[in-house]
Order: structure tokens, then sequence, then C-alpha cells
């Protein structure tokens, strides 16, 4: 089933899982497990990433056949445009599709490591809005697209984001999903200056459970997400006690998603990092107290006749990228 049917407008939250291939056999073996435990949950659907350079390539097919025939969870394959010829990315979607795979999160992907910078494949693609329209046109699969609430790193203005994400929209992204953030505020004012924008489609906010302190302090400085400094605060203090950060970390997320879904996100999109428990605790509370029972939709639905780009208070006005 297309993911963009199943995000429908004013229903129930979607909730979905997010995976990246092991390197070794041993890993994939322990990442079915998490998975089987996971799925047990009833997502909505599970995505599974695509390594630097493509360097995952075959393991994340592998995954995504297996997440859609074995388990008959609704699956998103991840692609990228790093390091494959455009007729290289045909074959794939090829596969994709002859597997009965409907859905692709298109991306123009990371240099691989040790790589100063990214560079297209002389017969590739340059921007994740060329793969985009090459998935819709020529085969109609369900696509999404990656957004950011902080703008993505290399954007010269949170404007210019913007109107490259509408790009996207207007090639044929029928959803998207926001890189991680730890302030709420920063995706409800992105969903209302995208809504401002002309772009309609759902937007699913991504939230990764912080389980090490180190870990997360890595990946926010490599994606361009801040930590809120009371929340780094606590992290400090609890460095040398790793079962206290998971703990806050649950505990944060929680709190984090149940504040999006009462005020309207369409869901939530969880960045496992390949482990379970802290994932199942979260979601497992969420269905419990069912935070979206008096949702208004605010995060799907904002008033247009006043443009958030416009106010000093707003922080797209200011903040470059």
């Amino acid at each position: 089933m297309r993911i963009d049917e199943i995000i429908q407008t004013g229903g129930p939250p979607v909730f979905s899982f997010e995976f990246f291939p092991p390197k070794t056999d041993e890993g994939e073996q322990n990442l079915r497990a998490t998975l089987s435990a996971l799925t047990e949950l009833g997502p909505a659907f599970v995505s599974v990433t695509y390594g630097a350079g493509g360097s995952t390539r075959d393991r994340t097919l592998e995954l995504t056949k297996w997440l859609k025939s074995e388990l008959g969870v609704e699956t998103v394959a991840h692609l990228t445009c790093v390091g494959a010829s455009a007729d290289a990315l045909r074959a794939t979607l090829r596969e994709i599709a002859q597997a009965g795979i409907e859905n692709v999160l298109a991306l123009r992907g990371d240099p691989p490591a040790q790589t100063a910078a990214w560079q297209p494949h002389p017969n590739g693609l340059t921007y994740a809005s060329e793969l985009v329209e090459l998935v819709c046109t020529e085969y109609g699969l369900c696509c999404g697209a990656a957004c950011f609430p902080e703008s993505h790193p290399e954007s010269a203005t949170p404007l210019s984001d913007l109107q490259y994400l509408k790009r996207k929209v207007d090639l044929g992204a029928s959803f998207l999903i926001t890189q991680m953030f730890f302030d709420n505020e920063l995706y409800f004012r992105f969903v209302e200056a995208a809504r401002f924008a002309g772009i309609e489609v759902p937007i699913l906010p991504g939230i990764m459970p912080i389980t090490s302190a180190k870990q997360i302090k890595t990946i926010t400085a490599l994606c361009g997400a801040s930590l809120q400094p009371a929340l780094l605060e606590q992290l400090e203090r609890r460095t040398d006690d790793p079962e206290s950060v998971a703990e806050l970390g649950v505990a944060y997320a929680a709190l984090q998603c149940a504040d999006l879904l009462a005020r309207g996100a369409p869901g939530i999109h969880f960045y496992t990092l390949n482990r379970s428990p802290a994932t199942r605790a979260i979601l497992s509370a969420l269905k419990l107290q069912t935070p979206w029972g008096s949702s208004s939709s605010t995060a799907m639905v904002t008033d247009n006749s006043v443009n958030p780009m416009l106010s000093l208070s707003h922080p797209f006005a200011s903040r470059s990228a």
C-alpha cells in the first residue's frame, strides 16, 4: 500500500520505524530479531536506509523484501543518487517494483567516508529532486522525501531550503519525513512555513530516542540538528551513567511524541538505531495514553493568511544554514 494513502489527514496517527542494514551477517541476524519484536507493535511502515555511496544496496533490498514478504509489513526503500549512474538507479527501481514494494524515499545521499565533498556520478543525478522525478514519472511509485526543520546543512538560507523542498513536492514527492529534532517548536514552525509555501503533503516528524550521550552528540554534529541547552546539561550530568542517559532519553522522547501528537502531528517516525527497547517503551506508552485524542490538527492545517517567514521572531526569518 502507498504511504500517501496510509497517512490520512485527520485519521489516526501513523507510527513507523527506520533501520539501517548492518555490515555483518551476525549484525543482520540481530537486526532481524529486533525487527520481529518491533513489528509486533503494528507499525504503519518500516524504512530501510541506503549506506553512503550505495554501500549497503544489496542488504537494503534484501531486508526490504524480507520485511514485505515474510513479516507482511509495508516497507519504504531508501534510494540515493550517490555513486550510481541513472541507469543503475533505474535497475534498482525495477528490482524494487518487481518485489511488490510500492514506496521509495528519494535522497541525494551523503558522500562516502573520507570524501571531502559530495560529487555526482558522471552519468548520474545531481539532486534529490531529479531522483523524485525519476521515481514518479518512470515507475509510478509512491515517493517520499526528507525535510529539515533546522534547514539542510548546505542550504544558503532557510527560505531557499523551503523553495527546494517545494520543487521536490511539485515533482511528485507525496509525503515528507523530517530530520531529527529535539525542540517541538522547530517542527511546528517549519510546518507552518511549509504550508505557507504551498507544501500540502503530510510531514511526519522524525524522532530519535537518545540512548547514548556520546552518540547523540556525534549524530547531531553531522546532521546539523541542535540539542537544547537544558537537555544537553542533563546529558552532561549523566555522562558516566549510560543507564541514566537511556532512561532520560526514553522519558524525553515520550514527552516529545505526546506533545507532537496532541498538537496534530500526523504520526511519528522513529529513528531506532537498530534497537528495540527504547522505541518499544515509548510507543507502548503512547498507545496506552492516546494523546492524539483531542488533536486539533495544528500541524496539518495552518492559517495561510499570515506569512510566517516575515516574522522576525520566526527562526526561519533569521537563521542561516
